[in-house]
């Protein structure tokens, strides 16, 4: 199983990136996927999540109304839409994926089998 980020990089505050997480060896519809952050010095953090039905997504407070997650199963692709971005939301972004058997969104790092490697983000001026 291999998770693979891309997308991170520099941006200006108030700027916007696009992240995308790419499965393979696991069949994406069959897990909830979420994307978590670490900031140097801090742990890693819940940043939003999505579930393996009905796309129901939750999000950190932090992030609500400016990250959206997305995924296309077909493309075994997660995505995380960051807009607004600012100076605090510099950090390693993982997606993971959590083998939830029903409907609900994993919110916790011990739910998730499989990590990726991270990308980094940095909002600076």
């Amino acid at each position: 199983v291999q998770l693979v980020e891309s997308g991170g990089g520099l941006v200006q505050p108030g700027g916007s990136l696009r992240l995308s997480c790419v499965a393979s060896g696991l069949t994406l519809r069959n897990f909830a996927m979420g994307w978590f952050r670490q900031a140097p010095g801090k742990e890693r953090e819940f940043v939003g999540g999505i579930s393996k039905f009905f796309d129901r997504t939750e999000y950190a407070e932090s992030v609500e109304g400016r990250f959206t997650i997305s995924r296309n199963n077909a493309h075994a692709t997660v995505y995380l839409q960051m807009n607004s971005l600012k100076s605090e939301d510099t950090a390693v972004y993982f997606c993971a994926a959590c083998p939830a058997r029903d409907s609900r969104v994993c919110v916790t790092t011990r739910e998730y089998l499989y990590w990726g490697q991270g990308t980094q983000v940095t909002v600076s001026s």
